[in-house]
């Protein structure tokens, strides 16, 4: 049977902050992030709904990295953003960036664990993390230990080492990887973009783009698309993950909880709790929790305290768990 799965991004991302002075251009900076912020996303109200029905059209998984604007509480601050829409059109995961690298932060919030998610779709296990994201291991093996089959990667970062990282994790995970980048030049900005001609440079490449797809284990299926504008579209075998995992499975066979332990709380961070009405479980959106083992080689902290286990058991803190 074909399945179906699109990975696009929109808004785009703000190359622009790594451009900027510190302070003398902080005039052009404010300028440029109150456009940002005009064409965020409100994951509350009916920004997506028209992708969400172009999903459940087309019977497609999309995976949308996009800038978030949060409207629950603040109404200003933007997150670095990658949402999951089922073949439904329903939402299945939101995650929000963990750490913003460097002058990201002048841009983006630092989000929480909630989206720390692996879910079920036609194409099997589904589960992202956003761009340098994918360098924390602990990251990594959170979704690992979901079961993850194909393990999705939008990125700003290029080159040999990156595309190594997007090799390394289909070795390490056994699953496969969609790494995807914007193959994007200097005459693509708008002309209307404040500080285009101070910034850009009409004939650079902003960035290389670099679109792959690998296979467990680590070979290079489709791509990289190298400073092409294009779409990469890949034919993938659900199995070879599973069978990938036969001879190396760090979360199963191939860990050790009897000397490691590794727990992710994924409880929301909310700025302000309100006790005069009921909090919701995930905060703007509620995210089903999937099905774990009741013996978890990691624990995932959704409600409750630590040691909570997959299936609502109350259990005391692992003495063992996952390798780091």
């Amino acid at each position: 049977m074909a399945v179906k799965v699109a990975v696009v991004q929109a808004p785009g991302y703000p190359t622009w902050i790594w451009r900027l002075r510190p302070g003398a251009d902080m005039t052009l900076a404010s300028e440029i992030h109150a456009r940002l912020r005009e064409s965020a996303v409100d994951l509350s109200g009916e920004d997506l709904q028209s992708v969400r029905e172009a999903a459940a059209r087309h019977g497609a998984t999309v995976v949308l990295g996009l800038n978030e604007l949060d409207k629950e509480f603040s109404g200003t601050t933007i997150f670095n953003t990658i949402v999951v829409i089922g073949h439904d059109g329903s939402i299945l995961n939101r995650h929000r960036k963990l750490m913003p690298t460097n002058p990201e932060r002048m841009v983006w919030g630092m989000g929480d664990g909630t989206g720390l998610r692996v879910v079920d779709t036609p194409a099997g296990r589904l589960g992202a993390l956003i761009c340098w994201e994918n360098y924390m291991p602990l990251a990594r093996y959170a979704l690992y230990a979901q079961g993850v089959d194909v393990y999705v990667a939008p990125t700003w970062d290029v080159g040999e080492s990156w595309l190594a990282t997007m090799r390394h994790i289909a070795k390490e995970a056994g699953c496969w990887v969609i790494g995807t980048a914007t193959a994007l030049q200097g005459s693509d900005i708008p002309a209307d973009f404040p500080g285009r001609d101070l910034l850009f440079d009409p004939d650079e490449w902003v960035n290389d783009g670099n679109a792959v797809v690998v296979k467990p284990m680590g070979a290079i299926h489709a791509g990289p698309l190298h400073r092409k504008k294009g779409i990469l579209y890949a034919e993938i075998d659900l199995g070879a993950a599973h069978r990938a995992r036969r001879s190396l499975d760090v979360c199963g066979h191939y860990s050790r909880p009897d000397i490691f332990s590794f727990s992710v709380d994924r409880r929301p961070r909310h700025a302000a709790t309100f006790l005069d009405e009921p909090v919701a479980a995930y905060g703007p959106m509620s995210f089903e929790r999937p099905a774990r083992s009741p013996q978890p080689v990691c624990v995932f902290t959704s409600r409750g305290p630590v040691g909570a286990a997959a299936g609502g058991q109350e259990r005391p803190p692992p003495t063992g768990g996952s390798p780091a």
